[in-house]
C-alpha cells in the first residue's frame, strides 16, 4: 500500500513537471486562454464567492446542525410520500435562486442528513435551473415563449431525474431505508426546525437580495424597485438573522450587537474611502461573516460552535474542487462573464457553429457544451441571446438554459466527492439526454 502511495505521488509529481516544462507560453492560442483562465477566477472571486458561495456554506451549517434528522426524513426520506418528497424538494430549490455551485454545500447537507437519493437529485437539479428570478428573466428577455418552455421542461426534468436516479439504484436506497427505519428510535434531535425558522429564511433572504441581478432593458418598474433597494432587504433580513441569534440560539445580545457596530463601521468607511461612485458590499459581507464565525466559534454552546465548525467542513471539501474546475473551464472554453468575451483553447466560432441548427447535434452539442461550462446566476440568459442574435437555433437555445445553468465542471467534482463518480455520471448523462430531447422537440415542432 505504501508503495502504491509513493508511486502515485511520483506520477504526480511528474505530470506537474512535464506541463510546466512543455507549457507554450509563446502560443497565442495558450496566451489568451491563459488570459481568460485568470480573467474567470478573479471574476468568480470577486463577485461570487463572498456575496453567494460563502452564505450559502452558513445555510448548509444550519441544515447540518440545527434542523433535526427526523426533520429531514419526514419530508425527504425513503419513506416520505413520494409526491411530498419530490415536489418539497423541486420548490424548496426553485426558490433559492442560487447557481450550480452555491446549490452544492445545500445539497450536500440535506444529502448527508439522510434525504433519499431521488428527492436529493430532484432539489440539486430545481435550485439552479428553475428560479423565480431566472425564469421570470428569460421570459421577459428571451420571449415568453421561451420562459414557459424553460419552466415546464426545468420542473419536469427534477422530478424525472429523481425518479430515474432513485429507480437505478434502488438496491442502495432499500438499504438506506432500512438503516433510516432502524436508527429511527436512536436519534436525538437538536433544536426543532420551529425554532431556527427565522434565522433559516433571513440567511436565505440575505443570499437571494444580495445577489439580485441588474435589471434588463425590458424589466418591470417591480424588478427595478428591488434591485434599487436590495441593500435595504439585505438590511432587514441581517437584522431579523441578529435577533433570532439571541433569541434562538441564546448568544449573548453584547456579542451580536458589537458585531453589527462592526458592520456598521465597515460600511460608513466603505463608503468615504473607497473610491466608487456606488456602494460595495464586499467589505461589510467579509467583516459580517467573520464576526459571525468568531462570535459561533467562542460560544459556549455546543450546537452554535458546531455550526460554524459545519460550515468550514462544507467549505473546505467544496472550493479547491470548485477552484480546479473553473481553472478547466476557463482554460478550454474562455471566459464569457463579461461584454467582451474571452476564447479558450476551443474556439467560440466552433460552438457558434455546432449550433446554429435545431438537430439532435447541435441540441446534443449545446447540452454537453453547457454542462461544462460555469453560468453563475441569471448569466445564461444574455449569453444565450448573444448566440441567438448570432444564429443559434432555439432548440439548441433551451437545451443550453435547461443543461447549463443546473451543471458545470465544479459542480461535478463536487458532487461526485459527495456521493461518487457513478451517481455523478448517471446524473449528468441524464441531463444531457433530456435536454437535448426538449430542445430538439421545441426547436423543430414548437419553437
Amino acid at each position: 500500500m505504501k508503495n502504491k502511495s509513493e508511486i502515485n505521488t511520483l506520477l504526480w509529481m511528474l505530470v506537474l513537471y512535464a506541463s510546466v516544462f512543455f507549457m507554450p507560453l509563446n502560443n497565442q492560442a495558450f496566451q489568451t486562454a491563459l488570459q481568460a483562465t485568470l480573467d474567470l477566477a478573479k471574476w468568480y472571486a470577486q463577485e461570487h464567492v463572498i456575496l453567494c458561495l460563502l452564505p450559502a456554506f452558513f445555510i448548509a451549517g444550519i441544515i447540518a446542525v440545527f434542523i433535526s434528522k427526523e426533520s429531514v426524513l419526514r419530508y425527504l426520506g425513503a419513506h416520505a410520500p413520494r409526491w411530498l418528497s419530490y415536489s418539497v424538494a423541486a420548490i424548496s430549490g426553485g426558490i433559492l435562486a442560487v447557481c450550480s455551485c452555491t446549490i452544492l454545500p445545500l445539497f450536500t447537507g440535506i444529502y448527508k442528513r439522510g434525504a433519499g437519493l431521488g428527492p436529493a437529485m430532484a432539489f440539486l437539479y430545481s435550485g439552479p435551473a428553475i428560479s423565480m428570478l431566472s425564469i421570470i428573466l428569460t421570459a421577459r428577455i428571451l420571449g415568453m415563449e421561451m420562459g414557459v418552455a424553460r419552466t415546464v421542461c426545468a420542473m419536469g426534468f427534477s422530478v424525472v431525474i429523481g425518479v430515474i436516479m432513485a429507480w437505478v439504484y434502488r438496491r442502495e436506497e432499500l438499504l438506506k431505508s432500512v438503516a433510516q427505519h432502524e436508527n429511527k428510535q436512536e436519534e436525538t434531535p437538536s433544536d426543532s426546525f420551529g425554532q431556527t425558522a427565522v434565522l433559516f429564511f433571513a440567511m436565505v433572504a440575505v443570499l437571494i437580495f444580495a445577489n439580485w441581478a441588474a435589471p434588463g432593458e425590458q424589466s418591470d418598474s417591480t424588478w427595478s424597485f428591488v434591485y434599487s433597494h436590495r441593500w435595504y432587504f439585505v438590511a432587514v433580513a441581517a437584522m431579523l438573522m441578529c435577533w433570532s441569534m439571541v433569541e434562538y440560539l441564546r448568544i449573548p445580545a453584547w456579542k451580536v450587537y458589537t458585531g453589527v457596530v462592526a458592520v456598521v463601521l465597515t460600511i460608513a468607511a466603505s463608503v468615504v474611502f473607497i473610491p466608487v461612485p456606488i456602494f460595495t458590499p464586499l467589505p461589510p459581507m467579509v467583516v459580517a461573516l467573520a464576526v459571525i464565525s468568531l462570535i459561533l466559534l467562542s460560544d459556549k454552546r455546543a450546537l452554535n460552535r458546531e455550526w460554524a465548525l459545519a460550515s468550514w467542513d462544507f467549505a473546505k471539501k467544496t472550493i479547491p474542487l470548485m477552484g480546479i474546475g473553473i481553472i478547466i473551464t476557463g482554460m478550454l472554453l474562455g471566459s464569457t462573464h463579461g461584454t467582451t468575451a474571452i476564447p479558450g483553447l476551443i474556439p467560440a466560432e466552433w460552438v457558434q457553429l455546432a449550433v446554429g441548427g435545431n438537430g439532435v447535434p447541435a441540441n446534443f452539442f449545446a447540452s454537453f457544451t453547457g454542462a461544462f461550462m460555469y453560468f453563475s446566476t441569471l448569466t445564461e440568459i444574455p449569453i444565450v441571446q448573444g448566440l441567438l442574435s448570432s444564429g443559434m437555433g432555439k432548440g439548441p437555445a433551451l437545451a443550453l438554459l435547461l443543461a447549463g445553468p443546473s451543471l458545470s465542471l465544479p459542480n461535478m467534482l463536487v458532487v461526485s466527492g459527495v456521493m461518487g463518480w457513478r451517481k455523478t455520471a448517471a446524473y449528468v448523462s441524464l441531463v444531457i439526454v433530456l435536454s437535448t430531447i426538449s430542445g430538439y422537440v421545441y426547436g423543430n415542432f414548437i419553437g
